[in-house]
């Protein structure tokens, strides 16, 4: 699994973290409402965060630059429109981040 994030270049991985803890923030949101079908999604978000972020420390460290400098560096590039597809939430609508659970809640009205 880390091969494929080696193939990243460090913006994509960086804002693939920052899109996975976007999902993570609705996966809890979800959850908190009693929405969210499958919880394992949280532990896998997670876990695909620490495996993301632990391949940015390697390249930082190799690289010979400080503590999330890769981070600090490309967050402010980042936009949910253009995070990769491949850390996008599966069946993941283009309205917005929450649009999916507003549109829940008004159809339970």
């Amino acid at each position: 699994m880390s091969a494929s994030f080696g193939e990243m270049t460090d913006e994509q991985l960086i804002h693939g973290v920052l899109q996975i803890e976007r999902n993570m923030v609705d996966s809890r949101f979800r959850h908190s409402m009693g929405q969210l079908e499958n919880t394992s999604s949280l532990r896998v978000h997670r876990r695909k965060i620490a495996r993301m972020l632990t391949e940015a420390r390697v390249r930082e460290v190799a690289q010979g630059l400080g503590k999330n400098t890769l981070l600090e560096k490309h967050k402010g590039t980042f936009s949910p429109e253009m995070a990769p597809a491949a850390v996008s939430p599966a069946g993941a609508e283009d309205g917005g981040f929450l649009s999916g659970v507003v549109d829940k809640l008004a159809e339970s009205e």
